[in-house]
């Protein structure tokens, strides 16, 4: 019955983001970011209620029963990059997006730097202990990093890809159910550290820091694409002269 709960609650992640509107008001963006915090406010209010409960204990002991408590498969390491490398592929297919490349990758690494700082500082302060008895588990960072990932791709294509842009949320979603279940995070870990990644992108969307800064917006002959080797992800950048 609660692993019948977990995954009944994980899939709304991905709902309820509504769409961005360009020429939008600093008053109507306001606005917007309010309407957006919503879902987000609510995975952290969820998962502080959540904390350190015994629904949240026996949860994990149902899973890890269901899979085998020697059960690991470490896809979450992997797929949490995923919604990066579908906005570059789209990119270098000329798929529209909200944002030049580099102002893509601009609020990328201000949304990451926003909500992992948020992360870690959490971490630190609270030090739970994870469901394998190592420290530091609430929030979960791999679900911070996914979600933080999934909504950067959701508001560049929201407008212009639907589908791509809301692809990205159900990779977050299966890195925060497999951190579960590679028990790793407990579920308040995991709802605490998707609302985070969501909450601090939708700040760095409504802000836009450096928003005029692009020395790259003239420049048509690049080459942005994802990498990956030997178990490193990175990114592929060419710029002819």
């Amino acid at each position: 019955m609660r692993l019948a709960v977990l995954f009944l609650v994980l899939p709304f992640l991905t709902f309820g983001q509504s769409p961005i509107d360009s020429l939008a008001t600093p008053k109507s963006k306001n606005k917007l970011l309010l309407q957006r915090s919503i879902i987000p406010v609510a995975f952290i209010g969820l998962g502080i209620a959540f904390n350190e409960t015994q629904f949240e204990k026996d949860l994990q002991i149902d899973i890890r029963n269901k899979v085998g408590n020697t059960f690991e498969f470490r896809i979450d390491d992997f797929i949490q990059y995923a919604p990066i490398a579908e906005m570059y592929i789209a990119d270098a297919f000329k798929v529209p997006a909200r944002n030049h490349w580099f102002d893509q990758t601009k609020y990328l690494i201000f949304s990451n730097l926003l909500s992992g700082g948020i992360t870690l500082a959490f971490k630190n302060i609270l030090n739970k202990t994870r469901p394998n008895g190592s420290d530091y588990s609430m929030p979960s960072g791999h679900t911070n990093l996914a979600f933080t990932n999934a909504s950067v791709l959701f508001n560049e294509f929201n407008e212009t890809a639907p589908v791509l842009a809301y692809s990205g949320y159900a990779f977050a979603t299966t890195t925060g159910v497999f951190r579960m279940i590679n028990n790793k995070h407990w579920l308040s870990d995991v709802l605490v550290g998707a609302g985070i990644g969501i909450l601090a992108t939708e700040i760095i969307y409504r802000f836009e820091p450096l928003k005029n800064w692009n020395p790259f917006k003239k420049t048509k002959d690049v080459t942005l694409l994802p990498r990956w080797s030997d178990g490193e992800v990175g990114v592929y950048f060419r710029l002819r002269l």
